[in-house]
């Protein structure tokens, strides 16, 4: 199967000390691939290389075909990368309507923006009903789903997805993950960052272990599952 993500031997460094030494590891075009790794082990370091927030040092990171490793953000958002950031971070004093057109700002099509806004609407019921209710004044939950649709609106060929389950009820941490699942049998890839390991493993194809900024282990999630790493770290 086609990738398309490849980091090859990723060094990325705050000052002059290296957060990701060495990291490769390739997303599957059309699956889901899940990024484990508990708090420090350097997820939220290599989503800023990704996304061209801190550039590696050393490595190279190909998009599509394309080498986007020192490229500005928003040419990297051009080519084709949408991110769900961690915390959800919606516009609170904008509508939700407001909030997902500000994910297709790079749309120059008003029709194209008009026909997203529809889909997401559909995809997502409740955004519909509260489309005119200030992002602010939503649950969680609410907020969870606002921020994944408004990554969608830009048509992303790869949906980068910052830890869905940070400060959701198990509930809301269930239905999120399986609108990430609804989303990738729509046809979009998803590179899953997560420390909820039951869940993702659930619904991903693929998957790399990240411990202390190296790819401590990869396999699909019963290979995973089964690996020491794995069942020391996540499953006691």
């Amino acid at each position: 199967m086609a990738s398309i993500l490849e980091i090859e031997n990723v060094y990325t460094a705050y000052d002059k000390a290296d957060v990701l030494q060495g990291v490769s590891l390739s997303v599957n075009a059309g699956q889901i691939t899940c990024l484990l790794g508990s708090n420090g082990s350097g997820k939220t370091t290599l989503v800023r290389s990704v996304l061209g927030l801190t550039p590696p040092r050393a490595g190279r990171i190909v998009f599509d075909g394309a080498d986007i490793t020192h490229l500005p953000t928003h040419r990297i958002i051009e080519a084709g990368i949408a991110c769900i950031p961690e915390g959800r971070k919606v516009f609170p004093k904008l509508t939700v309507e407001e909030n997902l057109r500000v994910g297709a700002y790079q749309e120059r099509s008003d029709k194209a923006t008009a026909a997203r806004l529809a889909e997401i609407l559909q995809i997502f019921p409740r955004l519909a009903e509260r489309r005119t209710q200030l992002a602010g004044t939503m649950s969680g939950g609410e907020q969870a789903m606002l921020s994944i649709g408004r990554g969608l609106m830009c048509a992303p060929k790869l949906l980068l997805v910052d830890e869905p389950s940070l400060g959701l009820s198990p509930r809301l941490v269930k239905e999120n993950f399986k609108i990430i699942r609804s989303i990738n049998e729509r046809g979009i890839t998803v590179l899953l960052v997560e420390q909820n390991v039951h869940q993702t493993l659930a619904i991903s194809h693929f998957g790399f272990v990240l411990s202390k900024g190296r790819v401590a282990a990869s396999g699909n999630p019963a290979e995973l599952a089964a690996q020491p790493e794995v069942r020391d770290a996540y499953f006691g």
